[in-house]
């Protein structure tokens, strides 16, 4: 694995941890947009290791759902993760008032650990 895709993975696990504390103290909003960049950040880490590199958000998800739920690399229900995701971090970052539940906010942290996961059995171990 390469040193730039290795440090994406860990900044995915560590935005994991973040929302984690989050979610603890009833940060609802700011738990479901750490949990997002986790799985922004494994999305990009899965794109790296193709050599593919993308400067928005928008193009990072289209080209993992090119690139790994279109071809079957990874299960497509993490593409749909991302998607759902980032909608709830939208809500959460820029909505006014309680705008995302703790059952949503578990739900996405959820979707959030099981993306490492399987990003961490598909990538190389070296």
């Amino acid at each position: 694995m390469k040193p730039e895709v290795q440090s994406l993975v860990q900044k995915a696990r560590d935005s994991v941890q973040a929302a984690e504390l989050l979610a603890r103290e009833g940060f609802t909003d700011f738990c479901v947009s750490r949990a997002y960049y986790a799985m922004f950040y494994v999305a990009e880490a899965l794109l790296l290791e193709r050599d593919l590199s993308f400067s928005s958000h928008a193009a990072v998800i289209a080209a993992f759902g090119k690139e790994f739920a279109r071809s079957g690399a990874l299960d497509p229900k993490f593409h749909r993760y991302l998607i759902d995701a980032q909608d709830s971090r939208q809500v959460g970052d820029y909505g006014v008032g309680p705008a995302v539940s703790a059952a949503q906010a578990q739900k996405i942290l959820d979707w959030a650990r099981a993306f490492i996961t399987a990003a961490e059995q598909f990538l190389p171990s070296s």
